[in-house]
């Protein structure tokens, strides 16, 4: 997939894209970018919702470090609809647990790289990832997928911007950035949750305190039962108590109110893309409640068989997405089994939030599969139990005659009580 946009050209001086943060080491990138390459840096920033400074500000910093062109984005909405809204529809965890927090926001901010480079006329992307990491793959593999003809660098890995190097540099060109707070995590959040690492945490001994913490409140002590009801159209959601809202306002009012009771708290060792176990904390209120709904919303609307190959379909495209696979020729097929999954996953979910859990109350839906007369045992139930009998019959005659072989050669079941 190749990002075109109007307005290319070329330039004398090479160029370079740089997925810019605002913070000391994406900062000082830029000038260290530009000392070891000879080329100029445009520094790209994508709000994706990850909260922080506005982005006004980090354009202005941009510059004032050095770059020549600052491109920036309000991209919440687009990452909102058009990358949560399939991990929901996914039920995205890998490994169970972890709903892609990461993941999924590295092909937009990627679109966003491209969109710049065609724009500014750059014909190399850098990111600030590590050479330990899942991210500098997913950015990578993303930026050749849709542009191919371009080139990528890393800072960090491939130009020796240690840590200590970047704050010696920062404080040694005045650049304006703090240099010297100390925060003994690595953290990256956005609307569709936060992601913590390293410090104390990379001890496996370690709980977490409160400090790792912010999109959630203790659920030890939560507040009173707060329920909602989850109105879908199409495996997506679409109101909250019957308001209309977009995907990205549905979300936000999620991590509100989810988090206020302390929904979403995950605690893993993780198997990294890259062959090495990490430890991971997120904090995904709003992702976790919605994927309770939304799961048991298709247990109502999707056909038995139908339902249990999405199971292995889900958990197949998480982990794509989560090996940085979002443009790859198998996670595109899946994406249009699962889009096809979803043509009756509309109804509403009744939904308790309450001392860290999000606990499914109520389900209706005019398309359900589920017939009250078939399943009630009280009087009215339309199920004939005569035709049980001659089920179980032709269903277990298979056992019945491996069974039976098994008897006649020697091989029966040992029931552990002896001869009797």
């Amino acid at each position: 997939m190749e990002l075109k946009i109007e307005g290319e050209y070329e330039m004398s001086k090479k160029r370079i894209v740089l997925a810019y943060s605002g913070g000391l080491d994406t900062s000082v990138a830029i000038g260290w970018i530009g000392e070891q390459t000879g080329a100029e840096v445009i520094a790209v920033a994508v709000d994706v919702g990850q909260g922080g400074e506005d982005l006004e500000v980090i354009r202005q910093r941009a510059l004032d470090c050095g770059a020549v062109e600052a491109y920036v984005a309000d991209a919440k909405e687009e990452f909102a609809s058009e990358y949560c809204m399939p991990a929901l529809q996914a039920n995205a965890l890998y490994q169970d647990k972890y709903p892609l927090v990461s993941a999924i926001s590295r092909p937009l901010i990627v679109k966003h790289l491209v969109r710049a480079a065609r724009q500014f006329g750059a014909d190399t992307m850098a990111h600030g990832c590590t050479g330990k990491g899942n991210d500098q793959v997913r950015f990578e593999v993303s930026f050749t997928s849709m542009a191919p003809d371009l080139s990528c660098i890393s800072p960090v890995r491939d130009l020796a911007l240690t840590r200590d190097v970047a704050i010696e540099y920062g404080q040694e060109h005045q650049l304006p950035i703090e240099t010297t707070k100390h925060n003994p995590f690595s953290i990256d959040q956005n609307v569709w949750g936060r992601a913590v690492e390293t410090g104390f945490l990379e001890d496996l001994w370690n709980a977490p305190t409160k400090d790792v913490y912010t999109y959630t409140d203790d659920p030890t002590y939560p507040p009173l039962p707060d329920e909602l009801v989850i109105s879908f159209e199409k495996g997506i959601p679409v109101a909250i108590d019957g308001n209309l809202m977009n995907p990205l306002q549905i979300i936000q009012e999620l991590n509100t109110r989810a988090g206020a009771q302390g929904i979403g708290r995950i605690d893993i060792v993780e198997d990294r893309l890259v062959g090495i176990k990490s430890r991971e904390i997120y904090e995904a209120p709003g992702a976790i409640a919605l994927i309770e709904a939304h799961r048991e919303l298709e247990n109502v609307t999707i056909e038995r068989e139908q339902a249990r190959f999405k199971r292995q379909v889900d958990r197949r495209w998480a982990e794509l997405v989560y090996d940085a696979q979002w443009f790859s020729p198998l996670k595109k097929s899946l994406d249009a089994f699962i889009k096809d999954t979803q043509t009756y996953v509309t109804g509403d979910i009744r939904l308790q939030l309450h001392g860290g859990r999000a606990t499914v109350t109520g389900r209706r839906s005019e398309s359900s599969l589920y017939d009250f007369n078939l399943a009630t045992y009280e009087t009215g139930d339309t199920f004939d139990q005569s035709y049980a009998k001659g089920f179980i019959e032709i269903y277990g005659l298979p056992a019945k005659l491996a069974a039976a072989r098994d008897v006649k050669f020697g091989h029966g079941v040992d029931f552990g009580i002896g001869n009797l």
